[in-house]
């Protein structure tokens, strides 16, 4: 029905990103989580290859009853998983990592279908390929200033209150991490750096019961060589922090290490430019289609004080419908 997508690396991708920037013309675009497939163009572009995005705006409400089952990883495969990522963890080659897994799923509601209804503020839908209704921004651009907005810490909103989720100890301490990593990060093109709310609660609609959680703002004045540099200042950033963990580059090699299968284009990142303004998601909650069968991918932020079971259960939480 459609073409095929002209994928490039994002290295080439960002070239047309600086100057789309600087001149003020608008663009939609995303990337893979390792960099190395990126599509970048107008919104017209897009839907003639059969990409649609969707950015902070209203879903149709979904009426139609819906079936959805999954079949999630052994909590014995994840355990093997978890604790390779701890040996790495006390032997001191990270402080946090963003350990993720696939599951299998199935249900009578198409791709296009999850696109249309889902209420996320980030949405993308590649047809016959993958959608994606993402809670998390991941940075913004306005008046020359730079926002970001990590994510990091989940719970149930149907067991506890959100004050449980802001005062546990690991929660904190993943959370703490997190806030540091994209301060440093943002450093490289914003001086000086803000945290301008700290452990703020959001609550995620899910057809299985709603989840906490939690995000702080952190904020920045981008740097004069940067502006309408768009693709050099994502090429600074990404792959994002909350995704990989801290410090980055070990991080990133131990997650090759422990997940042992290919993100894709899960923990990419997806965006819009205006002409003047920026806002981009960071692509979790993930539906991939290969065939008849859809995996949906998730995971979690792991430190020396996360337990493998609710570790386990957070992953197994985050495999919803956002209906």
């Amino acid at each position: 029905m459609y073409p095929s997508i002209p994928y490039v690396s994002f290295a080439e991708v960002s070239e047309k990103m600086d100057t789309w920037g600087s001149l003020g013309i608008p663009f939609v675009f995303y990337i893979n989580y390792d960099g190395t497939q990126a599509w970048a163009g107008s919104n017209d572009e897009a839907k003639a290859l059969g990409i649609y995005f969707a950015i902070r705006k209203k879903a149709q409400a979904q009426t139609d009853d819906f079936e959805f089952t999954k079949t999630p990883i052994s909590f014995e495969s994840y355990l093997e998983k978890f604790e390779r990522v701890q040996r790495s963890l006390h032997y001191g080659d990270s402080f946090l990592v963003n350990l993720t897994a696939e599951t299998p799923i199935e249900t009578n509601a198409s791709l296009e279908n999850i696109f249309t209804h889902a209420q996320a503020a980030y949405k993308l839908f590649v047809w016959d390929y993958f959608v994606v209704f993402s809670p998390e921004c991941f940075v913004q651009i306005r008046d020359q200033k730079i926002y970001s907005y990590p994510m990091k810490g989940t719970s149930s909103a149907t067991k506890q209150g959100p004050e449980i989720l802001q005062n546990d100890p690991k929660e904190q301490a993943e959370h703490a991490t997190i806030v540091d990593l994209i301060r440093n990060d943002l450093s490289q093109i914003a001086f000086p750096i803000y945290v301008d709310k700290y452990k703020y609660i959001e609550e995620i609609k899910t057809h299985e019961g709603n989840l906490w959680q939690m995000s702080s703002v952190i904020s920045g004045d981008l740097l004069p060589k940067y502006h309408g540099k768009i693709g050099q200042i994502l090429q600074a950033l990404l792959p994002a922090g909350s995704i990989t963990g801290a410090p980055k580059p070990s991080t990133i090699s131990l997650i090759q290490q422990a997940e042992g299968y290919d993100r894709g284009f899960y923990t990419g990142i997806m965006g819009e430019y205006d002409g003047q303004n920026l806002d981009t998601g960071v692509m979790i909650r993930f539906i991939e289609q290969s065939g008849q069968q859809k995996t949906f991918k998730s995971g979690g932020g792991i430190t020396v004080y996360a337990d493998p079971q609710k570790e386990y259960e957070e992953l197994i939480q985050k495999v919803y419908l956002p209906f």
